[in-house]
């Protein structure tokens, strides 16, 4: 006797192969937003479905993303052992995808939520003064997103946003 099982999937699972396409098939731009907007939303079943696409990128050859990141920039990956890093790979994701399709300005509030959303999903494993402490570094990053991530942004102007959001939360 063969036993078979089923696989049940989540709507946005459902969607995201929908648009998977083999390799050699031409993603059109509709198909693309489609998947940008559904890789950058501030919630846990987009976070979930991104890092599912970033752990295998081979998958989506067809839609010729850049997955290419610096992290958190000029700032630290992990300020005070927080690990941002995930956080950041996905911003930049989202930034530079949009970006390359001409449609980053409409985007980036979204993106920039979505990396709030990512930031205290990483402050959600703390508690006390700990989990404040990451939750004000979160606010920080988000601000500095907020105000410089469209403009190239120099160290001094970071670590200045950095002291400002410091001396507010004292």
């Amino acid at each position: 006797m063969v036993s078979r099982s089923v696989v049940t999937l989540t709507p946005i699972a459902a969607l995201l192969l929908s648009f998977a396409s083999p390799a050699h098939a031409a993603v059109t731009l509709e198909q693309k937003l489609a998947v940008l907007s559904s890789f950058s939303q501030p919630t846990a079943p987009s976070a979930a479905s991104w890092r599912n696409a970033w752990e295998n990128q081979g998958a989506w050859e067809s839609y010729a993303f850049d997955w290419s990141t610096d992290l958190c920039s000029s700032s630290p990956d992990q300020p005070l052992g927080f690990d941002f890093r995930m956080s950041c790979r996905r911003h930049d994701f989202g930034y530079r995808n949009y970006k390359s399709v001409s449609q980053f300005p409409a985007n980036k509030d979204r993106i920039d939520d979505a990396f709030l959303f990512d930031m205290r999903a990483v402050c959600a494993g703390y508690s006390g003064v700990s989990k404040r402490t990451c939750d004000g570094l979160a606010w920080t990053y988000y601000q500095a997103v907020r105000q410089f991530g469209d403009l190239a942004v120099s160290d001094e102007q970071i670590r200045r946003v950095e002291r400002e959001a410091r001396r507010a939360a004292a």
